[in-house]
């Protein structure tokens, strides 16, 4: 895109300002906006996802870019004048879990997603430097992979123990926007950007055709969403666990948080008791409640040897089943298996595709199956899941088949899809994030 600044320019000026964040972390920076200017907005296009769906405006990416500078400029002037209006939000319903409930989704116009861009570009630098080790959700430079492998390693450490698994109700519709706007002004006094997030958190929500504004929440899908929810849990949960709770345990714990999804690790029971108790308050006084079908208290630990007791329970977390299974080398160790609700979504979602598109060419389908398997490995492919990779690529096969299977009256067998698949072969599963290819490459 002509006059794009480098991604190096607007790096200098996050590192300007993660500076200053990082030199008192009590301050609250005043000026802050005047880093938002065209190059700034362009370079907040370039970061925008430019396939996502429409906003109730129905302009598309490739619409904005036909008169980029223009709406640009325009965007600008109206975001530092105060005129800029925040739209209705599109509301949507995707599949949640195994598919069998939804979760509400927010899509917002292009050119507000763009301007949200722009805002959490400058406020990240801010509230990384605040930002605790034991969140992972929606941060530069980290991953869900980074805060499994933490859990891991912390539980391994510990030998086992308790773990708090935790579930929000709603968290993205019922967060506090007073304690929001509290809490962003502990590090924010800039009015331009201020004003901003007071209009995101207030705009409405379009559905069914009507538009309501709700009181609490902030769209999930936004944006600025994701950093909203970081800098409300960071105050809610994070330092109050570093700072209040562990100092007063008798034995060990840590969090491990990915945006609003986290689970808590103790050595000690009563302390996970203790936590157990207090946590409903905790979060009730910032207007949030626990799911109480979905938050519990197990005990995650190997079972003793020639103990009586039942086999020790299991619990998902990031799309993974963990559980205490013992190594090749006969040593309990905590292993990671791709979800039942998460596998079964999945290949849910390939035999809609088969089923929509089976009249496609069998090039057509093979190359988009090969993406769905290599996507599917590069998220589910780590160290102990192969099984379940080559289950899922086995079952994929099978789902193929029936489909192409339907396209005429002949049918296919199973002797004419093996022959098929000598020509269009899907890639064999590969646990990418396994330790022991990283050590045998």
């Amino acid at each position: 895109m002509k006059g794009t600044p480098s991604p190096e320019t607007i790096s200098t000026k996050q590192q300007r300002i993660a500076k200053l964040a990082k030199e008192d972390k009590k301050r609250a920076l005043n000026t802050l906006a005047h880093h938002i200017d065209i190059d700034w907005l362009k370079e907040a296009f370039r970061r925008t996802r430019k396939d996502g769906a429409p906003g109730i405006d129905g302009l598309t990416a490739g619409d904005y870019e036909k008169q980029l500078e223009a709406n640009l400029q325009s965007l600008l002037n109206r975001a530092k004048s105060g005129e800029y209006r925040a739209p209705a939000v599109r509301r949507v319903h995707i599949p949640k879990g195994d598919g069998s409930q939804t979760r509400p989704i927010g899509i917002p116009t292009f050119e507000d997603k763009v301007l949200q861009r722009a805002v959490q570009m400058v406020l990240e630098p801010i509230y990384e430097q605040d930002f605790l080790n034991c969140s992972y959700g929606f941060r530069p430079g980290r991953s869900a992979h980074q805060a499994l492998e933490n859990f891991w390693q912390q539980m391994m450490t510990m030998g086992g123990g308790w773990v708090v698994e935790v579930d929000i109700k709603s968290f993205f519709d019922k967060l506090g926007h007073s304690h929001l706007q509290q809490l962003i002004r502990r590090r924010v006094h800039d009015g331009v950007l201020l004003r901003l997030i007071g209009k995101w958190l207030n705009a409405g929500v379009q559905e069914n055709g009507s538009v309501s504004y709700p009181e609490a929440g902030t769209p999930q899908g936004g944006v600025i969403s994701p950093l909203l929810a970081n800098i409300y849990l960071h105050e809610v949960l994070d330092e109050w666990v570093e700072e209040e709770v562990k100092p007063r345990l008798k034995g060990r714990a840590f969090l491990v948080r990915f945006a609003d999804d986290f689970v808590l690790g103790f050595s000690n029971e009563e302390d996970a008791r203790r936590v157990m108790d207090v946590l409903p308050k905790r979060l009730g006084k910032y207007g949030l409640t626990l799911h109480p079908e979905k938050t519990r208290l197990l005990r995650f630990a190997p079972p003793r040897e020639g103990g009586q007791e039942q086999p020790p329970e299991s619990f998902d977390f990031l799309g993974f089943n963990h559980h205490w299974e013992k190594s090749r080398k006969g040593r309990w160790a905590i292993k990671r298996t791709t979800a039942k609700s998460r596998f079964t979504r999945a290949l849910k979602k390939v035999a809609e595709w088969c089923r929509v598109f089976r009249h496609r060419t069998l090039d057509e389908q093979h190359q988009h199956l090969c993406e769905a398997l290599r996507g599917h490995c590069g998220y589910y492919g780590i160290t102990g899941n192969s099984h379940a990779l080559g289950c899922f690529a086995h079952e994929m096969r099978k789902v193929w088949k029936k489909w192409l299977a339907r396209r005429s009256q002949r049918g296919m067998n199973w002797e004419s899809f093996n022959r098929m698949l000598e020509h269009f072969a899907l890639p064999a599963p590969r646990a990418i994030h396994s330790k022991l290819r990283a050590a045998n490459p």
